[in-house]
């Protein structure tokens, strides 16, 4: 077993619950979610974006399928003798990973335990050995560049790369890289060998989606208020006590309307871990109680559900 790996099995720290206080932790099993989205009915000639759970979100953009950190076991966190030992999960996800179809490309936004979920990865890998795509933030590669993948790709703040016919563009946004309390990361204030953390802007066919990974209130994005955001994926949840990381649903509606312009927005990363100290439904009543008060219009509101965007 190598170095990395020894690290990553037997760690019983991590980025992915340094938030997660145990008394926090879901203690009932996970339930079913409200909604079950049918990717097998998606159109190649549309935007469909389906919330299943956390920060993990499936993506058919116009014809090309993107998975988002995705996060699809009961529990995150470090892996013992093959048991994971961290939070658990309060929904289940809308698919499982048996059922999520074959990503073309997967997005991972920071090296997070529940951004970079090895256990999701490696299954998903597994099936799929050598046919995917991924990208992800600056030095954070190396957690998982041991999987079979078609190509692994960091891309660092403003910078550009295009995929598979989609342009992506990383953001700076106000958050923390490291995986393991020990390593550097930019917050620290280590920009060149600290781990980074990245909002991604998608283009394709004229349209652009912004996957907002997970951010605080910043002001960052003021910076790409005219670069026609169509659609503004973005975290609500576990603001609660920990808004120096993490922004509230009034916060993230602001950063959507008035700093990126956005037509639409996403939620995600609320009702599927226990990680802060708010009510786990108030992110969404929150989201849903104010967003008539700015020009953009809800998407969706429940993880299962399906935005779709037809081509006009």
């Amino acid at each position: 077993m190598n170095r990395r790996k020894f690290i990553r099995n037997i760690s019983l720290s991590s980025a992915g619950f340094l938030f997660i206080n145990e008394k926090l932790h879901a203690k009932q099993p996970p339930s079913l979610p409200n909604f079950k989205p049918d990717p097998t009915t998606w159109k190649d000639d549309e935007i469909n974006i389906s919330w299943i759970g956390h920060a993990t979100v499936l993506i058919n953009f116009y014809g090309t399928i993107i998975l988002t950190d995705p996060v699809l076991f009961e529990r995150i966190g470090v892996n013992i003798f093959g048991m994971t030992f961290g939070p658990s999960r309060f929904t289940h996800p809308a698919l499982t990973a048996g059922e999520i179809p074959k990503p073309d490309i997967i997005l991972l936004s920071h090296a997070h335990m529940d951004h970079m979920d090895y256990e999701t990865l490696s299954t998903i890998i597994d099936k799929f050995p050598n046919d995917i795509d991924c990208i992800t933030a600056y030095n954070t590669a190396d957690v998982i560049a041991e999987l079979e993948w078609k190509s692994l790709k960091e891309i660092d703040w403003n910078e550009e790369t295009e995929l598979q016919g989609i342009k992506f563009k990383a953001l700076q946004v106000k958050h923390f890289g490291w995986r393991y309390p020990w390593e550097k990361d930019r917050s620290k204030g280590f920009m060149t060998d600290g781990r980074s953390f990245n909002a991604i802007i998608l283009e394709k066919n004229g349209k652009k989606i912004l996957f907002g990974g997970d951010t605080a209130y910043q002001e960052l994005f003021k910076s790409i208020k005219d670069e026609n955001i169509e659609i503004a994926i973005m975290p609500i949840g576990a603001y609660e006590p920990w808004r120096k990381n993490h922004c509230n649903p009034e916060e993230a509606l602001i950063m959507a309307d008035e700093h990126i312009g956005a037509k639409y927005f996403i939620p995600i990363h609320t009702k599927t871990f226990k990680q802060g100290s708010e009510p786990i439904d108030e992110p969404l009543t929150w989201l849903n109680n104010s967003v008539s008060n700015y020009n953009i219009k809800l998407g969706l509101d429940d993880i299962g559900k399906t935005f779709t965007l037809k081509s006009i």
